[in-house]
């Protein structure tokens, strides 16, 4: 059977403690956008801000020791979990999109752990998380096109779209999730201590709050 998603077993070699978790909803165009509370994830958040600066935290922590190990500057180029809660931090709330993106990413702020968001029909054949060989195609949210940079970490799929720059740091907007997105891909990936653990309880709080939201999950689908 063809994976859904992957990563490329150069990536795994060089980050050893890379775990992930991946959840596969069906029928989101038909969900309740009313029994999704990101409220509660944010005050989860704000109350892990109370206690310390999201960079003390040992997700971000991880994040930002695997940007430098790629050569970038993890204060330019943060994990979109880390953006997130700094956000949070400063302005005291996230920007909203659409009841799934909102949701997501005040469930990511809570447990501090990046969580991408595909419109999966968007996305043609396996999505692999590898190096980039610079010649894929990259659409911005602006709609404008860019080519990753030869080495670069990214999302892309068997057509050679990039639906994600520098890893977990800005998602394409080719595969944004919309109010017409039928099939979405939750990934959020983690490099810390207990990520098995945490990973494991955050796609089971996913699955869990978008079946209430009447959605198909399927927990952990087929991947490599």
């Amino acid at each position: 059977m063809t994976p859904i998603f992957q990563h490329d077993t150069a990536l795994r070699a060089d980050f050893s403690t890379l775990r992930v978790g991946i959840v596969l909803l069906t029928n989101v165009d038909r969900l309740d956008p009313s029994k999704l509370d990101a409220a509660q994830h944010l005050r989860t958040a704000l109350g892990r801000l109370a206690v310390g600066s999201e960079s003390e935290m040992p997700q971000i922590r991880a994040w930002r020791g695997a940007y430098s190990q790629m050569g970038l500057k993890p204060t330019q180029y943060r994990c979109a979990a880390e953006s997130l809660l700094r956000r949070l931090r400063t302005e005291g709330n996230l920007p909203t999109v659409n009841p799934v993106v909102d949701f997501c990413n005040a469930v990511s702020a809570a447990w501090a752990i990046p969580l991408a968001v595909f419109d999966l029909d968007q996305v043609v054949g396996t999505l692999t998380v590898r190096y980039a060989i610079g010649d894929e195609r990259y659409v911005t949210f602006a709609g404008t096109e860019e080519h990753p940079e030869p080495g670069e970490v990214i999302f892309a799929d068997s057509a050679g779209w990039a639906h994600a720059r520098r890893w977990v740091h800005r998602q394409s907007g080719r595969s944004a999730v919309s109010s017409m997105t039928k099939r979405a891909l939750l990934v959020t990936e983690a490099l810390h201590e207990k990520a098995v653990d945490d990973l494991g309880a955050m796609t089971a709080e996913l699955a869990s709050a978008f079946t209430l939201a009447g959605c198909d999950v399927q927990e952990n689908p087929p991947s490599n």
